[in-house]
C-alpha cells in the first residue's frame, strides 16, 4: 500500500526548500567565518546563530516530508559566491537573500494551495510567519548600521554595533519545539 500525502512534485519542491534552507545556512556560516577573520567577533557569533537556525528550518522541512511518507533528497551545497566587501554589503545580503527565501516559500504556499493540499499549507504557514521575522530581522541589521554611521562609521560605533549583536539574546524558537499553536 502506498502511504506517500505528498504529490511527486510537492514532495519534490519541499526536498527543494530543504536545500534552499541548507543553503541559506552556509551562506551565513560563510558571512560568519567572514565577519571573524574581520575582527568582528559578536556579529560572526550572531551570524553562526543564525546559521544554525537556518539548518533547524532544513530539519524541519525534511521532517514534514518523511511523516508524510515522502523521502527527502539532499543536493549538494554550492559556496557562497564570495565574501562580503563591507559590513553594509554584509546586512545588505543577507536582507536580500532573505527576500529570495520569501518568495520561495510563497511560491510553496501557491503551490500547496492550487493541489488542495492543506496539511502542507498549514504547515508552511510557519514559515510564512518566519520569513516576516527574518527580513524584519535583516532590516534592523542594515537599520543598526545606519545609525552607526553606515560606511563611514567610527571604529567606536562599529565596536559598539559588534558588541550589542554579540550579547543580543538568541531567542529564536528552535523550529522543532513549534506547533500549531504555538507556531
Amino acid at each position: 500500500m502506498n502511504t506517500k500525502r505528498l504529490s511527486d512534485a510537492m514532495e519534490k519542491a519541499l526536498s527543494d526548500q530543504m536545500n534552499v534552507e541548507l543553503f541559506q545556512s552556509h551562506i551565513y556560516l560563510s558571512y560568519g567565518i567572514w565577519a571573524d577573520d574581520q575582527s568582528y567577533g559578536g556579529i560572526a557569533n550572531f551570524l553562526f546563530r543564525h546559521s544554525k537556525e537556518e539548518r533547524d528550518h532544513a530539519i524541519k522541512f525534511m521532517q514534514f516530508i518523511l511523516n508524510r511518507g515522502g523521502k527527502p533528497n539532499i543536493t549538494a551545497l554550492q559556496a557562497a559566491d564570495r565574501d562580503p566587501s563591507s559590513l553594509k554589503e554584509c546586512f545588505d545580503l543577507v536582507f536580500k537573500h532573505e527576500v529570495e527565501n520569501t518568495e520561495k516559500i510563497y511560491n510553496l504556499v501557491n503551490m500547496a494551495f492550487e493541489e488542495k493540499d492543506w496539511a502542507t499549507w498549514n504547515f508552511l504557514q510557519w514559515f510564512v510567519k518566519e520569513q516576516i521575522e527574518e527580513e524584519t530581522l535583516a532590516m534592523e541589521l542594515i537599520d543598526k548600521l545606519k545609525i552607526a554611521g553606515g560606511d563611514q562609521a567610527t571604529d567606536e560605533s562599529l565596536y559598539n554595533l559588534d558588541k550589542d549583536l554579540g550579547s543580543s539574546p538568541d531567542d529564536a524558537e528552535l523550529a522543532r519545539n513549534a506547533t500549531s499553536e504555538n507556531p
